[in-house]
């Protein structure tokens, strides 16, 4: 894993565990996994696109092809974490008191739009890596010039929200097994979405 990687996953780690205790000694340990997770999902979101969204397609070239940014390990477990995070919101619903609904419904749209975001930016990353990768290509944009990071992001987030490439085309059968893929974890994170959503309603109704 690439050195700015390492540390991106590691200073998201590291304030993960410091929201995961903070939130566990003042609100209850039920609340530790999601706030923690919460807290470990921004710091990789701000930095990540702090870096790549100001990218031309040269700057993207050069930074997917060094493979530190879509390095695997931490893709695959931030991938991991944003799954298991949504058993965190399972257990902060079951665990906490009546008093507290609105507070974890709350918490846990917060959670799963987080996984949601962290999921399609993983897969922005992967994109680029992959396409820019030898042999370069594999995703039509119908354009002339190179494609940069922000491209990638629009096949990403749109797979992500209509689980269907848009006005591009997939040359590649590396790629398309990655666009199932993505497609598969979008349709269990927008299910889930829209059962936390309900629950926020039910509780801010109730």
């Amino acid at each position: 894993m690439g050195h700015t990687a390492a540390r991106r996953l590691g200073v998201a780690v590291l304030a993960g565990a410091v929201g995961w205790v903070a939130a566990a000694v003042t609100l209850g340990a039920e609340f530790g996994p999601v706030v923690g997770w919460i807290a470990a999902a921004l710091v990789f979101l701000v930095w990540t696109w702090a870096v790549i969204r100001p990218m031309d397609a040269a700057s993207t070239r050069r930074h997917a092809l060094r493979e530190d940014p879509a390095a695997p390990v931490a893709r695959i477990v931030l991938t991991i974490a944003s799954l298991a995070s949504l058993g965190g919101v399972a257990v902060l619903f079951l665990a906490s008191t009546k008093k507290d609904d609105l507070l974890a419904a709350a918490l846990g749209v917060l959670s799963v739009a987080a996984s949601w975001v962290v999921v399609h930016t993983l897969y922005t990353l992967r994109y680029a890596a992959d396409y820019y990768s030898a042999p370069t290509g594999g995703i039509d944009f119908n354009q002339k010039e190179e494609p940069a990071y922000l491209d990638f992001a629009y096949v990403g987030f749109t797979l992500g929200m209509t689980y269907q490439v848009s006005d591009t085309t997939i040359s590649s059968s590396t790629i398309r097994r990655i666009v199932l893929e993505q497609s598969l974890l979008s349709y269990l994170l927008g299910a889930v979405v829209v059962a936390t959503t309900v629950n926020l309603v039910i509780a801010v109704l109730g």
